[in-house]
C-alpha cells in the first residue's frame, strides 16, 4: 500500500469513527414535547347532557379519550393536563358520596398527569374536595392557595422528565372563590387565595434552574375578570418565561393567541376539544433552547367516543339517565312561546326572548326563591338563556335545565338605596339604544349569568340612558322604593358574594340560608321541585306578572319585518361574543344596514300603481316584491305605502 493510500485509509477510518461517535449525539439534539389539555369538563363522561336528555356531539371524556389514544400513539411521552371545573354539573353531584367520584375515576383511567383545581371544585366543601384530591393518581395543582400555616394547599407545580427535557407544569386558580362561596365560608375555611400574577412571579423564581420548558395550566380566563391581574394575559405579560399557558373558566375555545411571546390556548367547555401544544427544542451542550411552540385545538365533534371507556362507566350513565327522567310533576302549557325572539325556534341563534322581556320561566324561579326565603323581592339570572318548560311531564332534568348550577338560596336584608344600586349593576347588561336600532342588544363585556331579573317590585329599564341610570319607576307594593327602607331580598349564594364585594350588603344582613336548613336538598333547583310537589300539588302552570319592561327605545320601522326575514334566511347574522356566553352583542340598525347596502331602495306607492308596474320599474318581478315585503295580497297596495326594493 502506497503512502498516499495509507493516509487516505487513516483519514477515512477517523471520519468513520467520528460519524459513529457524533451521530448518536445528533439524534438527541432535537426534541418535541407534546402537552395535551382539557378544561371545564363539568361532569361530562359520556357525550350526553342529562338536563336535556340528549346527546352532545362535541362533549365528554369518552370522545377526548379517542383523541388522546391517537396522540399517544404518535408520542407516548405526551403530558396530559386539565385546567379545572371537573366535579360539578351534568348531575355529577349524584355521586358526591361515592368513595371516589366517577370523574376522578375516569381521570385515573385515562392517566391524567395534572389537574388544576377550578372554582366549582369548592362548591361542595373541603371534605368532599380533599377526598377527591387524595384519590387522584396524578398531581393536583394550584400554586396560589395557601393554608393558615403558610404552606400551600396543593402542589404549586409538577416537573416531568421527557427524554432529558425537564417540563414544569404550573397551576394557578382564579382567586375569587371567597367571593363566590361567601355564603358557605366552610367551603374554603382556612384557605387564602392570593394574586395570580404575584404568585406566578414567585413560582418562576422557585423554579429557576429546574426546568427547560415552563407550561401554565390555569383555571382563569385569558382576559381579566374582576381585577387587572386575574387573567392569563396578565401572567404572560409579567412572566414571559412560560412557553405556553392553558386557560379555562371562560368556556372559550381558541388556539391562536400570543401575549408577550407566550402562546395561550383554551380548549372550550365540556370536552369540545383536546388542546395540543407542540414545543420544539434543540440542544447545545447541556442547554435546551425552545425553537418553536405550536398550539392546536383538536375537535371532538368528528370523532367517535371510545367504546372501552363507555363500557367501563356505563353504570354512571345509566344512573344519571334514571335520575334525570324521574317524573316529579306536570307542566300544563309551554312557558315560553318563542325562545328565540326572531326565529321562534327553541334554540337561541339570534336574540333570547327571556333576556328582553319577562317570562314565566324566570318568574317561577323568583317565586320559589321568595317563598322559601320569605322575602319581599327576589332576583335571578337565567343561566341557560334558551331554557323553557314544555307542556307535559315535569322531570328532574327540567329543574336542572332551567337552573343549571348547584347554587343555594340566601335571604338578605338590603336598603332601598342599595337595592337600586344592585339593579343598576345588573342592567349594565344592555347596550345603550341608538337611533335606528330595531332590536335591544347586550353588552359583550357582561356574561348572561350576570344579568339578574327581579320579582316583587315593578320597574322599567330605560336603555336610552347610560348604565348606572337606567332603573326607573321602581315600586314595591305600588309605592316608590325608599332609600332608607329595608327590604328582604332572595338571591343565590354566588350573588350574595357579589353583593358583599360591591358593598350592597354585609355578612350580618343575611337572615336565611337554604343550605343550613335543607343541607344537600337546599339547592335552588331542589327547591323548585319541592315547591312544585308541596305547594302546587305537582301541577305547574305558566304564570307571568310582566312586572318589568324595557323603555327608551323606538324599535319600530317599516324595515323591521324585512330585516327579521333576512336574519331568518341567514342573510344577516347577529353576533355572539367569541366565547358564546353573551349573545346578541350588536343591535340591528336600519341606518347602518342601509349604509351597508343590505336593504336596497324604497318606493312610495302612487295612485294607479300596481305591483307588477313597480317590479318592471326596478327590473324585478312582482312575486319577488310580494315575498320581500311580506304582502298577504299582492293585489292590494295603497297610495303612500312604502315598498322595499331588494338589492339586485
Amino acid at each position: 500500500m502506497t503512502r498516499l493510500k495509507k493516509k487516505l485509509f487513516v483519514l477515512m477510518l477517523v471520519l468513520t469513527m467520528l460519524v459513529v461517535i457524533v451521530l448518536p449525539s445528533l439524534a438527541t439534539e432535537e426534541q418535541i414535547i407534546t402537552i395535551l389539555g382539557t378544561s371545564d369538563l363539568h361532569g361530562r363522561i359520556y357525550p350526553y347532557y342529562y338536563a336535556t336528555d340528549s346527546n352532545d356531539s362535541d362533549a365528554g371524556l369518552a370522545k377526548i379519550q379517542t383523541l388522546i389514544k391517537a396522540e399517544r400513539a404518535l408520542n407516548p411521552e405526551a403530558i396530559l393536563v386539565d385546567a379545572g371545573d371537573l366535579l360539578q354539573d351534568n348531575l355529577a353531584d349524584l355521586f358526591n358520596d361515592d368513595p371516589v367520584h366517577p370523574m376522578i375515576q375516569v381521570f385515573n383511567y385515562i392517566k391524567y398527569d395534572t389537574w388544576t383545581l377550578g372554582n366549582h371544585e369548592f362548591n361542595y366543601g373541603l371534605d368532599f374536595l380533599n377526598k377527591n384530591i387524595a384519590a387522584f393518581n396524578g398531581n393536583v395543582l394550584a400554586a396560589n392557595i395557601y393554608k393558615e400555616d403558610g404552606t400551600r394547599y396543593v402542589k404549586p407545580y409538577a416537573i416531568f422528565n421527557r427524554n432529558g427535557v425537564r417540563v414544569a407544569i404550573v397551576g394557578l386558580i382564579t382567586p375569587h372563590i371567597p367571593k363566590w362561596e361567601a355564603s358557605n365560608p366552610d367551603h374554603f375555611k382556612g384557605l387564602t387565595f392570593v394574586d395570580p400574577v404575584e404568585e406566578a412571579k414567585k413560582v418562576v423564581k422557585e423554579l429557576e434552574g429546574k426546568y427547560d420548558v415552563l407550561v401554565g395550566v390555569f383555571h382563569m380566563s385569558d382576559t381579566s375578570e374582576y381585577t387587572k391581574t386575574d387573567g392569563a394575559n396578565a401572567v404572560a405579560t409579567a412572566c414571559p418565561e412560560f412557553s405556553v399557558i392553558y386557560t379555562g373558566h371562560k368556556h372559550a375555545k381558541f388556539d391562536d393567541k400570543e401575549v408577550n411571546g407566550v402562546k395561550i390556548i383554551e380548549p372550550g367547555q365540556f370536552g369540545a376539544a383536546l388542546g395540543k401544544a407542540e414545543i420544539k427544542l434543540s440542544k447545545s451542550g447541556d442547554v435546551w433552547t425552545i425553537e418553536s411552540v405550536t398550539t392546536t385545538n383538536l375537535e371532538t365533534k368528528p370523532v367517535d367516543a371510545d367504546q372501552e371507556l363507555l363500557n367501563k362507566f356505563a353504570s354512571v350513565h345509566k344512573a344519571s339517565l334514571a335520575e334525570a327522567n324521574k317524573v316529579v310533576g306536570e307542566v300544563t302549557a309551554d312557558f315560553i312561546d318563542r325562545v328565540d325572539y326572531i326565529t321562534g325556534e327553541d334554540k337561541v341563534t339570534t336574540i333570547p326572548t327571556s333576556q328582553i322581556q319577562d317570562t314565566a320561566v324566570i318568574d317561577i324561579i323568583n317565586t320559589v326563591q321568595m317563598f322559601y326565603a320569605d322575602a319581599d323581592i327576589a332576583s335571578a339570572a337565567l343561566f341557560n338563556i334558551g331554557s323553557n318548560l314544555k307542556k307535559g311531564p315535569f322531570k328532574k332534568k327540567d329543574a336542572a335545565y332551567i337552573y343549571k348550577y348547584d347554587n343555594t338560596l340566601i335571604g338578605v336584608k338590603i336598603t332601598g338605596k342599595n337595592l337600586k344600586a344592585y339593579m343598576e349593576w345588573s342592567m349594565n347588561y344592555y347596550n345603550t339604544y341608538k337611533p335606528g336600532d330595531i332590536t335591544v342588544s347586550f353588552n359583550p363585556k357582561v356574561r348572561a349569568y350576570n344579568y339578574d331579573m327581579f320579582a316583587g317590585v315593578t320597574y322599567d329599564v330605560d336603555i336610552s340612558k347610560d348604565a348606572g341610570n337606567r332603573v326607573t319607576n321602581l315600586k314595591f307594593n305600588e309605592k316608590s322604593v325608599q332609600d332608607d327602607q329595608v327590604y328582604k331580598l332572595a338571591i343565590n349564594n354566588y350573588r350574595f358574594g357579589t353583593l358583599l364585594k360591591e358593598g350592597f350588603v354585609k355578612d350580618e344582613d343575611k337572615y336565611f340560608d337554604s343550605y343550613e336548613k335543607y343541607q344537600d336538598d337546599g339547592r335552588v333547583r331542589d327547591l323548585i321541585i319541592r315547591y312544585l310537589q308541596e305547594e302546587k300539588n305537582g301541577i305547574l302552570n305558566p304564570e307571568i306578572d310582566n312586572n318589568w319592561k324595557i323603555i327608551g327605545a323606538d324599535l319600530e320601522s317599516p324595515y323591521k319585518e324585512i330585516i327579521f326575514t333576512m336574519v331568518r334566511k341567514g342573510e344577516i347574522t347577529i353576533p355572539f361574543t367569541e366565547d358564546g356566553r353573551t349573545p346578541n352583542i350588536v343591535a340591528l340598525n336600519v341606518i347602518e344596514l342601509k349604509a351597508e347596502g343590505k336593504l336596497g331602495q324604497t318606493y312610495t306607492v302612487k295612485i294607479n300603481d300596481y305591483l307588477w308596474k313597480i317590479a318592471e320599474k326596478f327590473q324585478t318581478t312582482w312575486q319577488t316584491l310580494a315575498k320581500f315585503n311580506n304582502l298577504i295580497n299582492p293585489d292590494l297596495i295603497f297610495p303612500d305605502q312604502i315598498i322595499l326594493i331588494p338589492v339586485q
